[in-house]
C-alpha cells in the first residue's frame, strides 16, 4: 500500500476546509427539502484534481461537515456517501489533458449526486418533495461543473502552487 506523505496529508486536510467553506458559507435555501444549493462541488473537483483519489475523503468529510455544523444533521451521512461517490466518480472518470473527459467526469459525478439526493428525500420527505429538489441540486451541478472545468483550465498553475 502507498503511504501518505505529510505534505499531502495536509493538503487533504485543507481542502477538505476548503470543501467545507465553499459548501457552508455561499448557500441558498431549499425550503422544500430544508437543504441548499452550494459551491461546494466545485471544490470536490478541485481536491480530486490536486489530490487523486485522497480528494474522495477530502471531499466527504468537508461536505459531512457542513450539514453538521449547519444544523442539517439528517443529511450528514447520506452526505458523507453522496459527495464520497461525486468525488469518486470525479476521480475515476477523469483523464489529464482532455477538457472534454473533464466534463463527462464532472457531469456523471453530478447526476450521481442529483440521484443520490433524489433517492435519500424521496424516503425522507415523499416524492413530491424529492422532485421538487431536483431543479435545484441540477443547478448545483452545473454550478459544481463549470467550477471544476475553470479548475482543470488553472491546473497547471494550481500544481506549481502544491509543488
Amino acid at each position: 500500500m502507498k503511504q501518505v506523505s505529510v505534505k499531502q496529508l495536509t493538503l487533504a486536510g485543507v481542502m477538505a476546509a476548503l470543501v467545507f467553506v465553499m459548501t457552508y458559507l455561499p448557500k441558498v435555501p431549499v425550503p422544500v427539502t430544508g437543504g441548499y444549493i452550494h459551491l461546494g462541488d466545485g471544490a470536490i473537483f478541485l481536491a480530486v484534481l490536486l489530490l487523486g483519489p485522497l480528494g474522495i475523503p477530502a471531499a466527504a468529510i468537508g461536505s459531512g461537515l457542513s450539514d453538521l455544523i449547519g444544523g442539517y444533521m439528517v443529511y450528514v451521512i447520506p452526505t458523507l456517501v453522496i459527495k464520497g461517490l461525486v468525488a469518486f466518480c470525479a476521480w475515476a472518470l477523469f483523464r489529464r489533458g482532455s477538457w472534454l473527459w473533464a466534463a463527462v467526469a464532472f457531469v456523471i459525478a453530478e447526476v450521481v449526486m442529483v440521484l443520490g439526493y433524489f433517492d435519500f428525500e424521496a424516503v425522507m420527505y415523499g416524492s413530491a418533495a424529492a422532485i421538487a429538489a431536483i431543479l435545484p441540486n441540477v443547478i448545483q451541478g452545473v454550478a459544481g461543473v463549470a467550477m471544476g472545468l475553470v479548475c482543470v483550465a488553472l491546473m497547471p498553475r494550481l500544481e506549481k502552487i502544491v509543488k
